[in-house]
């Protein structure tokens, strides 16, 4: 039945169907689940390459015997709007798994990732760490990172007890600025390579190509960036600029 808890024998045909690149929702028609189902369990286990099954049910095991089960209403913190629990979950789990894919740490990118999620763009560090499984010092470790990046920003609550961490109104925008930082700090890399090696030799030519490449392709992008976000959002007044947060 679609909503008993994964047995053993559930894991293992996950596992299999992982190895024949089977995608999600063909696993899910042979366990007779929810394709959501698939994707947290193998998210939460490694992801697609390094999901197994005998460890993901040592981990099953070990947490229910660690963790107790919170009352009901507690236990889900995804805001009862939208789409249902399950589909908003396996959307942050994909959300999390692009924004890594940008160059942000994998826990850094749930967090922003349950963020966006949320109907009000903020949670405390409980609640994340309560939608996320991980520890409280993960999720400090996680939100300071992505502080010092401006993609969030942490206030008081409404009751002034806790810490509530918001999305930044550009936060979208930040984000490309790190994945071009990211390209621009390969570019200068490869060039100072290239004068390194020299442009006569085989690795200097190759390493000036890529880095060149990329150097021109990250200011087309900071350019086109700032152009559509300021066709999008208007002229607010605001000076912030790709260019400075992607040297």
């Amino acid at each position: 039945m679609p909503g008993r808890r994964l047995t053993r024998a559930d894991r293992q045909q996950i596992a299999a169907g992982l190895a024949q690149h089977l995608s999600y929702a063909d696993i899910a028609r042979r366990l007779n689940r929810p394709a959501s189902t698939v994707s947290r369990e193998v998210a939460r286990n490694g992801g697609p390459a390094r999901y197994r099954a005998e460890l993901a049910q040592l981990a099953t095991t070990h947490r229910a015997q660690r963790r107790p089960q919170p009352p009901a209403p507690a236990q889900r913190t995804i805001e009862h709007l939208g789409p249902d629990p399950d589909a908003t979950a396996a959307f942050v789990t994909d959300l999390a798994t692009a924004l890594v894919e940008t160059g942000l740490p994998r826990t850094s990118a749930r967090v922003m990732a349950c963020l966006f999620a949320s109907e009000t763009g903020s949670r405390t560090a409980i609640e994340m760490a309560q939608h996320l499984q991980v520890s409280a010092a993960t999720i400090s470790y996680a939100v300071r990172l992505l502080e010092r990046q401006d993609l969030i920003r942490r206030d008081r609550d409404d009751h002034g007890r806790r810490h509530r961490y918001f999305l930044e109104d550009k936060a979208g925008l930040r984000t490309v600025a790190a994945s071009v930082a990211a390209n621009q700090r390969f570019a200068a890399t490869a060039l100072r390579g290239a004068e390194l090696f020299g442009a006569e030799t085989a690795a200097g030519s190759r390493l000036a190509l890529a880095g060149r490449f990329l150097e021109r392709l990250g200011d087309d992008l900071i350019r086109s960036a700032e152009k559509h976000w300021r066709d999008m959002v208007g002229d607010t007044g605001d000076e912030y600029t790709l260019t400075s947060h992607a040297e």
